[in-house]
């Protein structure tokens, strides 16, 4: 097991409706320079938008589409894509969602025969919406099947959150979720393996806005198997 935490420090962030693109540079290198060989810039996409008409028979919910870029690469060259989408709906009265989800993604490293695949991952569960005092909270339980060779069928839990701070002028947000997976794989490397690992991954962050378009702030990465 271990825990890495990762601050990215963000050099600007453009806010507009519901999408957001952000600037980062990581400094993982600074913090652990024995893991992780240089810092880098990373670019940050995302587009959310949520709507619940009432009137339909089949109700959208929530739309989330995150994209992510390390540079990573040599001559900070993209080294490293995720991409992860997710829908929500419902058809009846209570506002508990059912919730469709798609990751992957993959990474170059040097030497070239390193690189790898983030394995498409495909998920599908319930969402429930929900406000505590001044903060929107979004819950999250789904089945999650991964890809690999010996596909692996576990569960995961995510929990979103926004809360803005004097009168929005500066905003606390992120994600956490928790999931579990085979140790094998089905693959040489993983075949001798039994069990389950289980994973958590937290991203908060922070923003004071500037104006109605920019934002400074920073995020935390935080991860442990």
């Amino acid at each position: 097991m271990k825990f890495l935490m990762l601050i990215f420090f963000c050099l600007g962030s453009y806010l507009a409706f519901a999408q957001t693109l952000q600037l980062h540079y990581d400094i993982r290198h600074t913090i652990d320079p024995k893991r992780n060989s240089k810092n880098f810039p990373t670019l940050y996409f995302e587009y959310f938008k949520n709507q619940d008409s009432g009137k339909s028979f089949i109700k959208p919910g929530s739309f989330l589409l995150k994209i992510q870029a390390d540079f990573i690469g040599e001559k900070n060259n993209i080294g490293k894509f995720y991409i992860q989408v997710s829908q929500s709906f419902r058809f009846w009265k209570p506002k508990i969602f059912l919730s469709l989800q798609y990751s992957g993604g993959l990474g170059v490293t040097e030497p070239k025969q390193y690189s790898y695949y983030l394995i498409n991952t495909y998920s599908a569960g319930l969402n429930y919406p929900f406000k505590w005092g001044n903060a929107y909270l979004s819950s999250v339980l789904d089945y999650k099947y991964v890809s690999y060779n010996k596909p692996s069928n576990d569960f995961l839990y995510t929990l979103y959150w926004l809360k803005g701070l004097w009168n929005y002028k500066a905003e606390f947000s992120g994600d956490f979720s928790i999931w579990a997976e085979n140790k094998n794989h089905g693959d040489d490397l993983t075949k001798e393996l039994t069990g389950k690992r289980f994973s958590l991954f937290a991203e908060p962050q922070f923003w004071f806005n500037i104006n109605k378009v920019f934002a400074l702030g920073t995020k935390i990465t935080m991860n442990y198997h």
